[in-house]
């Protein structure tokens, strides 16, 4: 369909890209990946015509329609949301002025029978077979169906769009985009200003698409549940592969190592070649066999090995102060903005070493909460914090409070203690900033460079209870993985605000959700979550179906059939979890039904106790025993039902 070939590059003699060739088929889902520089947006950029490349081709059959989404655009602010969004049908629009407006014509027209009057008829048969044929009858509701799906209410449609933030006006143009339903898209980053459902919906959008896709992201969990080919550019070529991001990367790590051994090898003879020339190039019985060694090497197609990312850099959080065992306490929270009711009766309570992620759609109150437990809002209600506790707070604006005058060097290294002080140029590194990049002052970064900057400083400072809004908008695979260690190993408290599935799994055992004014407490990892959200979304489909003749319930073996790898592996993960309670509360009723024994025999001879409280503690054992039955009953009855859901 789209064919790349052999395409070049050159910037003031770096070469970007060397001679790169792909073909784009029907139906791909491509994964276009890479180090930050790479060129991935630049790729992107000569597909569609907006560079050029500096030799090579890119040819696109003319009926072949692109639809282009770049990380920042520029977007009208002219029409409500509902009108800015309709303009994606701009042909339907079009054929319904031209049929109004030849039905206008033959109803003024009085004779029947002439030439004019019949063209004008079969005109109008010809556009009505067009606009049925484009979905003429159905495109208001699919245009409904595209807003809601990205988090867009119907009380927003006939807001005008100025009045939206710049992450929701990103989405107006995702919209625009999807309805045209080009043939191939190219997104750049197209997660970046949405939350976990609306991804999802994104995601279940492009798996079913009938055009082609290709996608720019560091959302590895979005990567894996769209794409069925992969490509990377590194060193100014690419690696093409069909399988998703990472099936590629473990196909990468096997064939690094084979290159590895290849490239020591031919280093080792280009080392054995030089030596030798060296020693004889002035003796003259040797010329021939000099003149061969150079030719030798004037031929030889040099194996090239990415620098290593060093991606077993361990950076870890300072150790946390000891704090309270409640680090947070929140009763009937309530906030408005003017006549804006964001949060209504919200209870919460955080324990020392709680890892939990506050999720929902934008502009729930999350964020909201967040600065409320700052104690940066004003609001309704109590909100206390525990004894001794420290708080690191990353915010999404957290990049302004910078120094613009400092290096990026100094502005790590003026917190810096200790040995950590020796490997600031690594942890540096590891965020992206290497070379000439640390002696940059801090005025003249990027938005994306100083949130990294700001997310290295709060890595050094010693806190108990780390908030962090959004941390992985501008990191990259590795530098997220980074990250996420490092807050899995941190001994205090973590509160993230965040959509990225991946970033969370593992890393997270709680879940408040944030819906309709009211933050809902959920157990478990990410997953676990997103997983009873669907089967709750399935039963209520199921419910509102089932009067209907078409209704059909559906089986485990299709739910499972429609489960993502990670959902899988959570299911899993619970599994596992919810066994080792059961045992760990089968131990303590074995401990109990001792304890009860000895006590029998002590109160076989109820004359020779002298201390009543003897009974006391026996009943308090009882009961204690009877709780720990109860609870091992429903672990176990929830055992068998997570047990039953994994059919795979």
């Amino acid at each position: 369909m789209i064919s790349i070939d052999k395409i070049n590059l050159s910037f003031g003699g770096f070469e970007l890209f060397k001679e790169i060739s792909f073909l784009v088929n029907p139906k791909d889902r491509i994964g276009l990946i890479g180090k930050n520089g790479a060129g991935k947006s630049t790729l992107l950029k000569i597909i569609t015509g907006i560079e050029n490349p500096t030799a090579g081709v890119v040819a696109v059959p003319k009926e072949t329609s692109v639809g282009y989404l770049p990380q920042q655009m520029v977007v009208s602010d002219t029409r409500t949301l509902k009108n800015e969004v309709t303009q994606a049908f701009e042909e339907l629009l079009a054929i319904e002025k031209k049929i109004a407006h030849l039905n206008q014509e033959i109803a003024e027209s009085e004779d029947y029978h002439s030439d004019d009057y019949l063209k004008k008829l079969d005109l109008i048969t010809e556009y009505n077979e067009r606009y049925q044929l484009l979905g003429g009858d159905n495109y208001e509701a699919e245009l409904e169906q595209t807003l809601m799906g990205l988090g867009f209410e119907r009380t927003d449609f006939d807001r005008m769009t100025s009045e939206f933030s710049g992450g929701w006006r990103m989405r107006v143009e995702l919209a625009k985009l999807l309805l045209k339903k080009p043939d191939v898209f190219l997104l750049d980053e197209p997660t970046n200003h949405l939350d976990i459902e609306s991804i999802q919906w994104l995601e279940d959008f492009l798996k079913t698409y009938s055009g082609a896709v290709i996608l720019v992201s560091h959302d590895k969990a979005f990567l894996d549940a769209v794409c069925n080919r992969t490509i990377e550019i590194s060193l100014g070529k690419i690696t093409d592969q069909k399988m998703n991001y990472s099936r590629f990367m473990d196909w990468k790590a096997e064939q690094r190592e084979i290159n590895l051994a290849a490239y020591t090898n031919q280093q080792k003879m280009i080392e054995d070649t030089e030596r030798f020339i060296e020693r004889f190039r002035y003796k003259s019985s040797k010329a021939v066999q000099v003149q061969s060694r150079v030719k030798q090497l004037e031929k030889l197609d040099r194996i090239e090995i990415e620098e290593e990312d060093n991606s077993a850099l361990k950076i870890n959080f300072p150790p946390a102060p000891r704090s309270g065992r409640v680090v947070v306490e929140a009763k009937h929270i309530s906030k408005y903005y003017d006549s804006l009711h964001v949060l209504d009766d919200i209870n919460l309570t955080i324990e020392n070493g709680e890892k939990i992620a506050f999720v929902g759609r934008n502009g729930e109150g999350k964020t909201t909460l967040a600065r409320i437990i700052m104690s940066e809002l004003e609001h309704g209600g109590t909100m206390k914090l525990g004894h001794n506790v420290k708080i690191g707070y990353f915010a999404q604006n957290q990049a302004q409070l910078l120094n613009g005058e400092l290096t990026v060097f100094e502005t790590i290294d003026e917190i810096a203690v200790g040995d950590i002080r020796t490997k600031i140029r690594d942890i540096l590194a590891a965020f992206l900033f290497r070379g000439e990049d640390i002696e940059k002052k801090v005025k003249v970064l990027s938005g994306g460079e100083k949130s990294r900057l700001a997310m290295i400083r709060l890595m050094l400072e010693p806190v108990n209870f780390l908030i962090l809004d959004e941390p992985t908008n501008h990191l990259d695979m590795r530098s997220k993985e980074i990250l996420k260690n490092a807050l899995a190993n941190f001994s205090g408290t973590v509160l993230v605000v965040s959509h990225d599935r991946d970033f969370l799994d593992g890393l997270v055992n709680c879940i408040y959700e944030f819906r309709n004014k009211k933050a809902k407490q959920h157990l478990g990892g990410i997953f676990d979550f997103l997983y009873r959200k669907k089967m709750e979304s399935m039963k209520e489909l199921e419910s509102k179906k089932k009067n209907t003749k078409a209704a059909k319930v559906v089986t485990s073996d299709k739910q499972n059939d429609e489960l993502s790898f990670d959902e899988k592996k959570e299911i899993n993960r619970t599994i596992s979890r919810m066994e080792k309670s059961v045992a760990q509360t089968e131990e303590k009723i074995a401990e109990l039904e001792a304890e009860i024994e000895e006590m029998d025999k002590l109160l076989a001879n109820p004359g020779d106790i002298d201390d009543h409280s003897v009974f006391e503690q026996y009943e308090q054992l009882k009961s204690n025993l009877e709780q720990s039955m109860l609870d091992w009953e429903n672990a176990h009855e929830e055992l068998e039902n997570w047990k039953a859901k994994k059919t795979w």
